[in-house]
């Protein structure tokens, strides 16, 4: 797996900030798939090379998470695959142009030998999922869960209790030695976060 970092805004409920973008490329020497198509699709393609791109999958349809999806899957042939539970987000981005699929809970996306599984963990965004990555040891959790705590839900479509709850049932369950690979900022490990879910919860952060 590869991660290339994009820098761009993030454009919410009438904010604009810059942000830095982790996006992972998980495939093997003849196929890719992308996990969040942000800002720069230049970037993106090169990462993938001359590989088959399987899919572009959403972690949520954050702007800054999906605003470069439409370009690389033009250029690609690969489709877009989005929880429907975020389509309000992502038409506000994308008005024109639809996601190719849907992703559900419990969905498997198989890439080379790698097989991730779909976890649905609302909260920073109804339609947040993660990818599970068994055999690699690892999660890709988009804005779920960072180093040092939950994604941000202080803005439209967020809710910090449901964050919670799908960090605690959905992500705190994964074995502990499991690698956290988040949509902004450095990795971490399920084990590293666990023991501070009071913490985060005593904060309402």
């Amino acid at each position: 797996m590869e991660r290339v970092v994009t820098s761009g805004f993030f454009e919410l409920d009438g904010g604009r900030w810059e942000v830095e973008n982790n996006v992972w490329v998980v495939g093997d020497d003849a196929e890719a798939l992308v996990i969040d198509a942000a800002h720069d699709a230049d970037a993106i393609a090169a990462a993938v090379g001359d590989r088959t791109l399987r899919a572009i999958v959403a972690t949520h349809a954050h702007n800054d998470h999906v605003n470069a999806a439409p370009e690389l899957a033009e250029r690609t042939g690969a489709p877009i695959l989005l929880h429907p539970d975020d389509l309000p987000l992502w038409s506000a981005t994308h008005p024109d142009r639809a996601p190719d699929g849907e992703l559900a809970d419990g969905q498997r996306l198989s890439v080379g030998a790698t097989e991730l599984v779909v976890l649905h963990t609302p909260g920073h965004a109804p339609g947040a999922v993660c990818l599970h990555a068994p055999a690699l040891g690892t999660v890709f959790t988009g804005d779920t869960l960072f180093q040092g705590g939950p994604g941000a839900t202080g803005r439209s479509f967020s809710d910090f209790p449901t964050i919670i709850d799908s960090i605690r049932e959905r992500l705190l369950t994964l074995p502990l030695g499991t690698v956290v690979r988040t949509g902004h900022g450095e990795t971490t490990t399920i084990g590293q976060e666990a023991p501070h879910l009071p913490e985060w919860i005593a904060r309402g952060h």
